[in-house]
């Protein structure tokens, strides 16, 4: 499972890890995400989606079933 969410598109940010002794290594920053499973009443199923927390809160105001288009709109399979 990669570390991406469906909605958003939110991806891993990488960067260094600055010690007290300023000894640089690098590390990465991934997205809070959390598999979610929605009923969609157009589809007549539920649907099982890799969101972050960002998105779980999108879907809260918009609704599943416009975030179900703005999904098909970026590529991704619902």
């Amino acid at each position: 499972m990669t570390a991406t969410c469906q909605l958003t598109g939110a991806a891993p940010s990488f960067g260094k890890q600055v010690s007290h002794s300023h000894v640089r290594t690098s590390r990465r920053w991934d997205p809070n995400l959390q598999r979610k499973r929605y009923v969609v009443p157009s589809l007549g199923r539920t649907v099982t989606l890799t969101l972050s927390v960002r998105a779980i809160r999108l879907i809260d105001r918009i609704g599943i079933e416009a975030a179900v288009v703005r999904i098909r709109a970026r590529g991704g399979k619902v």
